[in-house]
This record gives C-alpha cells, sequence and structure tokens, in this order.
C-alpha cells in the first residue's frame, strides 16, 4: 500500500500539487508505522524531502533525509543507502558545505563494485566529481 501511495503522490507532485503529495507521504509513512512493513520507508522519506526540498524548505528536508539514510544503513538496503546519501549532499552542497556533502556520499559510493552505468550511480559519481 505505501508504494501505490507514493506513485500516487508522483502523480500530484507532477500536477504541482506538492501539499496533496506531502499529505500522501505522511499517509504512507504512518502505515508503515501502524504495519511494520518498513520496506519501503527509506525511498518514503527520501521523497517527502525532496518535495519539502521543492517547496524552498531546506530545512525541512534535512530529517527525513537523514531518515531515509537511517533506515537504509539499517536494512542494508545499497541502493537506497546511495539514493539517500546523495540526495542529503545535494543539501549540503547548496548550503556550501561541500566537505561534509563529499565525506557523506564518498563512503556509500565506494562501497559499489559493479552498476556504474544505472543513473543512481553515475548520477552520485557526478556529484563527488563536483564535490572534489
Amino acid at each position: 500500500m505505501p508504494y501505490h501511495i507514493t506513485l500516487l503522490a508522483g502523480a500530484c507532485e507532477a500536477a504541482g500539487q506538492i501539499e496533496e503529495a506531502l499529505a500522501l507521504l505522511d499517509d504512507a509513512l504512518q502505515i508503515v508505522e501502524r504495519t511494520g512493513a518498513h520496506w519501503f520507508a527509506a525511498e518514503l522519506n527520501r521523497h517527502k524531502g525532496r518535495l519539502l526540498l521543492r517547496q524552498g524548505r531546506g530545512e525541512g528536508a534535512e530529517k527525513p533525509y537523514r531518515k531515509a539514510l537511517s533506515v537504509a544503513k539499517r536494512q542494508e538496503a545499497k541502493l537506497w543507502e546511495l539514493r539517500a546519501a546523495a540526495s542529503l549532499a545535494r543539501l549540503r552542497r547548496d548550503q556550501g558545505r561541500h566537505c561534509e556533502a563529499r565525506d557523506l556520499l564518498a563512503p556509500v559510493y565506494g562501497w559499489f563494485s559493479e552498476g556504474f552505468g544505472t543513473q543512481d550511480v553515475r548520477e552520485a559519481k557526478s556529484l563527488l566529481d563536483a564535490l572534489n
């Protein structure tokens, strides 16, 4: 159910209904907490952070990004960890905290030994290159 709600939130975002998308993600996160089905929790939090950032609420985006990173680490979900680390690193970069951004993203990116042609890994590499 949370995954499908996320798809609906994406449609709301595409239609410019950011508040509605955020409300849907909050509903999905409540379902996750209530049911214990945490498999998609990292992505839910990352998407929430991204929407908050789109609203110009960078300070508000940090908490869900950190939560996404924490959940992904706990689950050992390396792709979702990379996505969360890249999202938080971009936020840090935009705040002028380049060293912190690089130190956050580099170890996660360094874990990967394959998949270098995938969009997520390519974007992480591009971000790291820009931070060096």
